[in-house]
């Protein structure tokens, strides 16, 4: 059985949260072959990979959200002209007037043409201008028509994918990445699966009304967009699965049919945070509070230092631990230094990447002052260490700390987002009182025991996975995947790319990933890592080397941008490389 994973900007390229979820989720499954499908940025974050890719992932493709288009004599600038259908279909698709467009428009996408000329081409202004006329002519019509292309050319590049085969497609969101799995469960067969952690319409639409880029009257129409592509992926979705109860309900109110919901808790592995050390003689001096998260602006770091500053006025022992990578947004990470510096707080580490179970035993506490979450991991793995917890009101925090289905009691302690004051009780609360800490952590503990650990979660989507084979008809691998000995002794060598022509000249680059276990350092951030791994070989696809300069007379085709590369993994002495080998287009 062969599933095509589908994620939107998280793995295997960031540590934590939905990557995490996303690699135990292969790792559990061995006995299925897996191909990635990845929803990217740019190329800039070209094979980046931050986990060492699982035994049974055989491909890896890329989609680009931001690209310049590489066209061959086929496509290279063409603009197509669309039938009666077609422009029926683009302005429904404007228009948002029912959902039956969708089809049509992939065919239209297979065509060889540009996206660029076509955005700036006749066709898709007299569509504006149509959709204008019709609903949206209190708005000026340069803006209007700038906008449209705004949102429709990281669309329309993701529908140039040419989707891989797969018998299933399991989709980590629906938005770009419910696009591809739609499509490749229209072009390709197969079924589909929507695995929501935060429910990516509701997460995109309170990032657009914050937004300082788009002017508000123009908001609406992006948060559409985005409507119109979870309202697809819904539709075409066999099973919909959520964390909990709560996203399952909104779910349901943004048009997904309820015969197709499933709620699936998170689950972590408990025995790896067993037996972790515990606190140091130098920890003895301090109540430590600390924060596994990554430095970004959704999850508030900055309010969590202002509160730790309140709270250490009132209990000077307390010290801060904000342990994971900064290198995301670097921006709001400087600030966040700037801000310690400022307040003139000297009991606040920065250790940046770092594997956790070093750490966990050390705190009293750990924090999440997230403004927007889904079921946090990182709570789970505080709960498998009996620590208790503070967090925001967002996501399923509420369930999680006060319980849902069981009365063992409080694990930790809840607060509203951005409020410092609650806040900082809350730290001040639990530093001194111990007796509290002990009992919330047991009470984490056994919840997480309950129903969420990774075998619970196992044996829920094995469960689907077996209802997918059913209605595949096709038998459930009961035997872990391989390869195959047919590759045993393989050595490094030029790969065939589909559509390659005649003379096209080979090129290596190697790629290394971090093994999850042993994430980079932090002065390594967004680079690949060495690690240990066996000899095979994998197909990739989508991680072409050095981009040829656009100047070039003849560049690649859109679809053929995800061209297939072998990548080879052989030993030299002791040392084990990656060897990227593929042909790369002239």
């Amino acid at each position: 059985m062969k599933v095509c994973v589908i994620a939107e900007g998280c793995y295997p390229y960031v540590v934590g949260g939905v990557s995490s979820w996303v690699n135990s989720l292969i790792q559990s499954f061995s006995n299925m072959e897996v191909i990635l499908l990845t929803v990217v940025a740019n190329r800039e974050q070209r094979a980046k990979f931050a986990y060492e890719l699982p035994e049974n992932v055989t491909e890896v493709y890329e989609v680009y959200l931001e690209d310049k288009e590489w066209l061959g004599s086929k496509g290279a600038g063409k603009t197509v002209s669309l039938s009666r259908r077609e422009s029926e279909a683009l302005c429904s698709l404007i228009l948002d007037e029912g959902d039956d467009y969708w089809p049509t428009l992939f065919k239209l996408f297979e065509k060889h043409f540009s996206v660029d000329k076509f955005l700036m081409g006749e066709e898709f202004l007299r569509a504006a201008q149509e959709c204008y006329e019709k609903k949206y002519n209190q708005l000026t019509f340069s803006d209007f028509l700038w906008t449209l292309r705004s949102i429709y050319l990281p669309l329309f590049l993701t529908m140039k994918t040419k989707v891989p085969a797969a018998d299933l497609y399991h989709c980590v969101a629906t938005g770009y990445s419910g696009i591809l799995g739609s499509m490749g469960k229209i072009k390709n067969g197969g079924m589909l699966m929507i695995s929501e952690h935060g429910i990516y319409t509701r997460e995109r639409e309170e990032e657009i009304i914050k937004a300082k880029w788009v002017a508000n009257i123009y908001k609406n129409l992006w948060i559409e967009q985005f409507r119109k592509m979870s309202r697809l992926a819904y539709m075409e979705a066999d099973i919909v699965t959520s964390l909990y109860a709560h996203a399952r309900e909104l779910q349901l109110e943004l048009g997904c049919p309820p015969e197709k919901t499933y709620v699936t808790p998170n689950g972590i592995n408990a025995a790896r945070l067993a037996n972790i050390p515990g606190k140091t003689p130098e920890d003895e001096k301090f109540i430590s509070i600390g924060a596994v998260l990554r430095v970004t602006p959704i999850k508030d770091v900055k309010t969590m230092i202002q509160a730790f500053d309140f709270a250490k006025k009132k209990q000077p022992r307390l010290k801060l631990w904000i342990m994971g990578p900064w290198d995301e947004d670097q921006e709001y990470a400087q600030e966040c230094f700037d801000l310690v510096e400022m307040l003139g707080l000297s009991d606040v580490e920065f250790t940046g990447r770092v594997d956790i179970r070093d750490y966990l035993g050390r705190m009293d506490i750990t924090i999440l002052t997230s403004i927007s979450e889904g079921q946090p991991l990182t709570i789970l793995e505080s709960y498998a260490a009996k620590k208790p917890v503070i967090a925001t009101d967002v996501g399923n925090c509420k369930g999680l700390i006060y319980g849902e289905d069981d009365d063992f009691g409080e694990a930790g302690i809840l607060t509203h987002i951005m409020n410092v004051k609650e806040i900082a009780d809350a730290m001040v609360d639990l530093a001194t009182n111990p007796a509290l800490r002990r009992r919330m952590g047991e009470s984490g503990y056994k919840r997480l025991m309950k129903k969420y650990t990774i075998e619970h979660m196992k044996k829920t989507y094995e469960q689907l996975y077996r209802q997918c084979a059913e209605g595949l008809m096709i038998p459930y691998p009961e035997e872990p995947f391989s390869l195959g000995s047919e590759l045993e002794g393989v050595q490094p060598q030029e790969a065939e790319a589909p559509g390659e022509p005649e003379g096209a000249l080979p090129q290596e680059a190697e790629a290394q990933a971090a093994p999850e276990e042993q994430p980079a350092q932090p002065e390594a951030a967004g680079q690949p890592a060495s690690g240990p791994a066996a000899d095979k070989t994998l197909l990739a696809a989508g991680l072409p080397e050095e981009t040829p300069p656009m100047t070039e007379r003849a560049q690649p085709q859109p679809e053929e941008k995800f061209e297939r590369q072998r990548m080879m993994r052989h030993r030299s002495g002791s040392r084990d490389r990656r060897r990227w080998s593929g042909r790369r287009r002239r």
